[in-house]
């Protein structure tokens, strides 16, 4: 009976899984690249030379072997506390609920604490390199109020779903996830009232420029606003985010010290806008809306173990099936946003008509960021979120060819004057440079 039942579980998730990819791949596959587009092979020695290379190498090797460092970590520290987490339970007098809250925190402090060495590794790095500024002590006690808002978000989680699993038992996640998916588009939208230390743009000529992009883009008026980071890093980055009357461009004050040239810039805009004219922040959260399915029903599942996922003692064991799915669908995330960035440069090309700033943007990008123009293929399916350098600049190469081929210009109009995000990570592109350190 026990394994029929389960098999019904299984099959009733499969059906539902299938049926939500069945509304929503369609459409969110859906891209404004040429199906039929071929990059060609790209030498990057032709952008860079072999010492910028190997910089680059070294530089993202240490990241690279750090962060899987860091994650095999938190899965370890997420195994023993699933395993031991369970007496915390019994200790607490704050009812079910509070008690799930509890041994969230407890949960969320642990990794916390076996992430810091590998924070503090990357931040030596980078400031070994120039990229960051900020001190240590600030690294670890400057940012309370980023933390706090990690718990409180964690515990609000937690409280929606025991207390909907309570009345609901394993059939919670049928209000509980559009419950969750609404809080998530709640904070999208309210995102970019939450961004601080961000001005106006002063360039007048940049914001002529970036009103005539918008509005080849189809765009309404889309503010530009431009973060002051660059008492914090010398990274150069910008993002689209919110939705509706809440969209916003945001240019880091880095990109914009002299070291990238106006054409650059403005097809940094072009990029930007086009995340919001092709509606990718709503594809992102669509995205959310697939995966969503299969990990409410593993936590769900795992969660019996321990008597349910209403049940306190379920939580550490729920944090580490969370912590490892997330690890697992990884790489499938990554196609998803590298085919949303790839869009993105796509309708930057066709409303600058200047593949050249484009390949100049890309290239002086790797340089400022110390990226890999071509990382190792395991980096690249677990960790990049955005197209290769070296596949932006084919990219760059293979819409003027199709330019050329179909007799058209590949040089801007006179009307012209010379994600999402550009950062290697980018799930934090949408947070301060303040609130990233």
């Amino acid at each position: 009976m026990g394994a029929r039942s389960a098999a019904l579980r299984w099959g009733i998730a499969a059906a539902v899984f299938a049926a939500a990819a069945a509304a929503l791949l369609p459409y969110l596959l859906s891209t404004d690249v040429p199906g039929d587009l071929h990059l060609s092979h790209v030498d990057v020695r032709d952008y860079f030379s072999a010492a910028q290379l190997e910089k680059a190498r070294d530089y993202e090797r240490f990241l690279a072997i750090n962060f899987v460092l860091s994650q095999i970590a938190l899965i370890v520290v997420l195994i023993i506390y699933a395993a031991r987490g369970e007496r915390f339970a019994r200790e607490s007098a704050a009812g079910r609920i509070g008690t799930g809250m509890l041994l969230g925190m407890i949960g969320l402090a642990f990794v916390w604490l076996a992430q810091l060495p590998f924070g503090f590794a990357d931040l030596w790095w980078h400031r070994r390199h120039g990229v960051s500024k900020v001190g240590y002590l600030e690294f670890a006690f400057g940012n309370w109020a980023l933390l706090g808002g990690e718990f409180l978000f964690a515990c609000f989680v937690i409280a929606i779903v025991m207390g909907l699993a309570g009345p609901l038992r394993d059939r919670w996640w049928i209000v509980g996830v559009p419950a969750l998916l609404g809080v998530g588009l709640l904070f999208t939208f309210v995102t970019p009232f939450l961004v601080g230390d961000s001005r106006s743009l002063r360039d007048v000529r940049l914001q002529q420029e970036a009103k005539r992009i918008a509005r080849a883009e189809g765009l309404p008026k889309v503010p530009v606003r431009v973060e002051e980071v660059h008492e914090y890093t010398t990274e150069p980055n910008a993002a689209a985010t919110g939705l509706g009357p809440s969209r916003r461009v945001y240019l880091w004050d880095t990109l914009l010290d002299g070291r990238f040239k106006r054409n650059e810039i403005e097809v940094v805009l072009a990029h930007e806008f086009g995340h919001l004219s092709r509606n990718h922040i709503w594809k992102l959260f669509l995205w959310s809306v697939l995966f969503a399915i299969p990990v409410a029903f593993a936590v769900t599942e795992a969660a019996r173990r321990r008597g349910g996922i209403q049940e306190a003692r379920a939580v550490p064991l729920a944090l580490l099936v969370v912590a490892v799915l997330q690890i697992v669908v990884a790489p499938v995330q990554n196609v998803a946003t590298r085919r949303i960035e790839a869009e993105a440069d796509w309708v930057a090309l066709e409303t600058t008509r200047d593949p050249s700033a484009a390949r100049a943007l890309f290239r002086h990008f790797g340089l400022t960021t110390l990226s890999q123009p071509s990382p190792p293929t395991w980096r690249y399916v677990l960790s990049e979120t955005h197209p290769t350098i070296e596949q932006r600049i084919a990219m760059a190469n293979a819409w003027q060819a199709r330019q050329s081929r179909a007799g058209g210009s590949a040089s801007r109009p006179r009307a012209w004057s010379s994600s999402s995000c550009f950062e290697r990570d980018g799930r934090r592109c949408l947070r301060s440079a303040r609130e990233r350190k």
